[in-house]
């Protein structure tokens, strides 16, 4: 991946509907060369998708938690993560450092849905204990980093 490859995924980053026209005009090369570019990007699996960001309040997802999730001692880490993945309200799972083995970021329509999703969570076989922590509101969330991908206009600096 060479600067060109690392301009053009600052670009998706900040656009990912930029045509290849747009992203050829920003980083200096013809819209075909920029089609390859991507379409080797996404062989290599650095670009795995795109997606449109949506307001969750405003699709009916209204509360946000942060759940630790601590394992028994005898649980195994894949079958707790295969299972928590199979929760709908589960939208993203981490796993971390410390007291717990995972961080999961939930989101559903109420507290009543919010309290539901938790006593299904403690349900999943090898979960000792739950730490949930409730968002009260976002500041930001999802802003791309592209520090290292420096683009033609701030000069690479």
């Amino acid at each position: 991946m060479d600067m060109l490859d690392r301009q053009i995924i600052a670009a998706l980053r900040e656009n990912g509907r930029a045509t290849y026209a747009e992203l050829g005009r920003t980083v200096g090369l013809s819209a075909s060369s920029v089609h390859e570019r991507v379409g080797k990007l996404e062989a290599a699996g650095v670009i795995t998708g795109y997606h449109a960001v949506v307001d969750p309040r405003l699709v009916g997802l209204g509360v946000t938690a942060l759940v630790g999730i601590q394992p028994t001692d005898t649980a195994a880490d894949e079958e707790v993560a295969e299972a928590l993945g199979e929760l709908a309200e589960v939208e993203s799972c981490y796993a971390v450092a410390g007291d717990e083995a995972f961080v999961v970021k939930v989101r559903v329509p109420t507290v009543d849905d919010l309290e539901r999703t938790l006593g299904r969570l403690r349900r999943i076989p090898g979960v000792a204990r739950t730490r949930t922590t409730v968002v009260l509101s976002t500041r930001f969330e999802g802003r791309p980093n592209n520090e290292g991908f420096e683009t033609p206009a701030d000069g690479g600096a």
